[in-house]
């Protein structure tokens, strides 16, 4: 198996990390930090990234550490999203610090046999069509690792990515949001408080060790410009306006800026480069979904790269990549500027179109549903290269499966699952089988024979009754292993 080398050692690095060790792939992580910083930009764990750590047999001590939140802003609306409606095991997202976040993933990285080199900086690479010269500035100083492949996880200011020659087209910042980790002497009650008005927006969310993160915008802060360092007396001031109160906030553990600028990489492949997370797409940190959408790329990715390395892949999985990603990059960058866009919403009309999509949220469900599905990652389906069946490409549910199971439990080892609901199930090349009762209440599986599931959990290819061929014909899937088969019995 060929090595890889991952640049970066954040979220999206070390997830990749762990994917690709499933599949026994030698696997190296740079980062250029020594230590890891005590500062968390990210504070949110969405629905579906929970799955992605569940379906690998990792979501416990999240779940154990983190605080679950039952509702989601879009925008930063004054109605809430419930997630409750949703079709998921973790109808919440779970707010944790991504410094406890990175360590709970590191250590699963370490556990799948990833070697990780703290301190090294990629500063350059050369590719040809055997590998890549990844060339690396370290402690003892500078030496050049050769890999198969070469994976930028190394943020909005990726060397990877700017070695390999592809373009970042997006727009400059033109408002900058400001962020504050404080204690407060008489902190709002509940999950999460929020205001907004004339004056701008803000939230306050606690964290561990009596810490609240207060984050928010207002008109003073809009221009492009960086409109210099926060201190807690400018703090302070742009909430007493928004919320009527400083809440006695003192003590500063960290105070930031962030803008709008919105890029996104024009190709996620160029040869064996790829790039992943936030050095394939920059945006407002609307919602919470950016380290989320790292983890959900590093999961697309992994199984695919690992496949091509082992030589079972078929021509054009790797490519496939970007064909499904970028998509999904584009939509949350479309996403993050409306959302931006409605937390400036400071005029009259402004507010008056925040009160009609906040009361909408509230009064329609299916609307809500629908933007609370799109928030969390579930309703990202991958279109089929040619006409196939409707649940194809879509993410599947936990399903049920025979002898006690579930479908997440079936996909921890990172292959291809067939699950059949036929009652025979028969071997299919390259795929664990599962025998599973018809599922209740979800009509679009009402006549699915068999679904062969991607080790991502996306549905890959499904036999129903109205297909002539049978079951069995449409179970092949492209990763030749020792076929496994699970009746229950």
């Amino acid at each position: 198996m060929e090595h890889v080398v991952i640049a970066g050692g954040g979220p999206t690095g070390l997830w990749l990390a762990a994917e690709l060790r499933l599949a026994g792939t030698p696997v190296t992580v740079l980062e250029v930090l020594h230590e890891r910083d005590r500062h968390s930009k990210a504070l949110t764990l969405h629905p579906r990234t929970l799955e992605i750590l569940a379906f690998r047999g990792v979501a416990e001590p999240f779940l154990a550490e983190g605080r679950r939140i039952p509702s989601g802003h879009f925008g930063g609306l004054d109605d809430r999203m419930d997630f409750a409606a949703l079709d998921t095991p973790y109808p919440f997202t779970l707010a944790l610090p991504q410094a406890r976040t990175e360590e709970l993933l590191e250590a699963h990285a370490v556990a799948s046999g990833a070697a990780i080199r703290r301190g090294h900086r990629v500063t350059g690479l050369a590719q040809d069509a055997d590998g890549v010269d990844v060339e690396v500035a370290g402690p003892d100083g500078p030496y050049t690792l050769r890999a198969a492949y070469v994976v930028g996880c190394d943020g909005t200011r990726s060397t990877v990515r700017e070695a390999a020659g592809i373009a970042f087209p997006g727009t400059d910042a033109t408002t900058w949001g400001w962020l504050g980790d404080v204690v407060l002497d008489a902190p709002p009650e509940g999950a999460v408080y929020a205001a907004s008005g004339p004056a701008g927006g803000v939230m306050v969310v606690p964290m561990p060790d009596g810490v609240h993160r207060i984050v928010g915008g207002d008109p003073d802060s809009n221009g492009p410009d960086h409109p210099g360092e926060l201190t807690l007396d400018a703090l302070r001031d742009k909430v007493t306006r928004i919320a009527g109160t400083d809440f006695g906030m003192r003590d500063p553990h960290w105070l930031s800026r962030f803008g709008n600028a919105t890029r996104q990489a024009a190709a996620y492949r160029e040869g064996r480069v790829l790039l992943a997370g936030d050095a394939a797409h920059m945006h407002y940190p609307a919602g919470g979904v950016g380290l989320n959408v790292g983890l959900q790329d590093a999961t697309n990715l992994g199984w695919k790269l690992a496949a091509t390395l082992a030589g079972t892949a078929p021509d054009g999985l790797l490519d496939s990549y970007h064909a499904e990603r970028h998509p999904v990059g584009a939509d949350l960058l479309l996403s993050t500027r409306a959302q931006t866009a409605l937390m400036n919403a400071q005029s009259p009309e402004g507010q008056d179109l925040r009160a009609l999509l906040s009361g909408l949220i509230a009064t329609v469900p299916a609307f809500s549903r629908s933007l609370a599905e799109r928030l969390s990652a579930l309703a990202v389906a991958y279109p089929p290269t040619s006409p196939a069946h409707p649940l194809t490409g879509h993410r599947a549910p936990n399903l049920e499966l025979a002898g006690g199971t579930d479908l997440f439990d079936a996909l921890r080892p990172g292959r291809y699952v067939l699950v059949d609901f036929t009652g025979t199930p028969a071997p299919a090349p390259g795929a664990d089988v599962y025998a599973a009762p018809r599922p209740a209440g979800r009509p679009a599986w009402s006549t699915v024979r068999t679904a062969l599931i991607r080790p991502d959990g996306h549905v890959a290819r499904v036999s129903d009754q109205a297909d002539a061929e049978g079951p069995r014909s449409q179970a092949r899937t492209t990763a030749p292993v020792t076929t496994r088969r699970h009746t229950g019995s």
